[in-house]
């Protein structure tokens, strides 16, 4: 009889699961958009060999995503997971906003179970806007008074999405004036061979100047005859023209 119970309450919980994800697609679906769904792969490179190759996508825009996100952020964890598996890139990022929502009113127990829960998921966070809406919250904001031990070894994955994750992470640090972290995780990550890295550092190295703009200076022209050059012009976008024109020079 015990088995029985326990056998049913397994499959009640899968049930559950299951209608979760299927409400929260049908959702998204209903916000979608027939000319999204056509830009959506082309924009996301998702093509054979590009780094978001077999993505598929309903056609929803963020705004419509946190929208539904915000409706469903009161599911719990393991009720989130199942949703961070599915083959729809719009039905991953609603979760990664769910759990950005519940991190807002989180404890300390549960920032540290987010944190974990969104490391152990990182080949589901697999393009540069899922990393984007996500990571400064729940990596960046968490590891504020935390060791940031975890991001260099983020930094030495094979995995790209690992990789930005890293760096991008860092913007949590950049608002609050820290900026060492930002800079020795673009030192290691400057010859990465993906240019999705090169923008990442770029970006984070030009949030990094607004604190700092003498710093940054003086990190781009000792480094900028070895930097990648897109990582370089995203660097000195808010420089004056003359400033960037001759800081582009070889």
């Amino acid at each position: 009889m015990q088995k029985k119970t326990y056998l049913c309450t397994i499959n009640d919980r899968q049930n559950n699961m299951e209608t979760i994800v299927t409400t929260v697609t049908n959702e998204l679906q209903a916000r979608s958009s027939a000319e999204k769904r056509e830009i959506f792969p082309r924009f996301f490179k998702t093509g054979k060999g590009e780094y978001g190759e077999g993505d598929k996508f309903l056609g929803v825009t963020v705004p419509h995503v946190r929208a539904v996100a915000k409706q469903h952020k009161d599911l719990t964890l393991q009720e989130i997971k199942p949703l961070m598996e599915s083959e729809w890139h719009e039905v991953r990022l609603c979760a990664l906003l769910m759990m950005v929502e519940k991190s807002r009113k989180a404890d300390e127990k549960l920032r540290k179970q987010l944190f974990d829960c969104y490391l152990s998921m990182t080949e589901h966070i697999n393009n540069w806007d899922l990393v984007d809406l996500s990571c400064p919250t729940l990596v960046g904001e968490y590891l504020l008074d935390q060791s940031h031990e975890r991001l260099y070894r983020l930094a030495q994955s094979k995995l790209l999405w690992d990789n930005r994750i890293a760096i991008v992470s860092t913007i949590a640090f950049i608002r609050k004036g820290q900026l060492e972290d930002t800079y020795a995780l673009c030192d290691i990550m400057m010859q990465h061979p993906h240019d999705l890295m090169h923008k990442a550092c770029g970006w984070m190295l030009r949030e990094a100047g607004k604190r700092n703009p003498q710093r940054l200076y003086d990190y781009v022209d000792r480094h900028r005859q070895g930097m990648p050059r897109t990582m370089l012009r995203y660097a000195i976008e808010k420089f004056a023209p003359e400033e960037r024109a001759s800081l582009m020079k070889r």
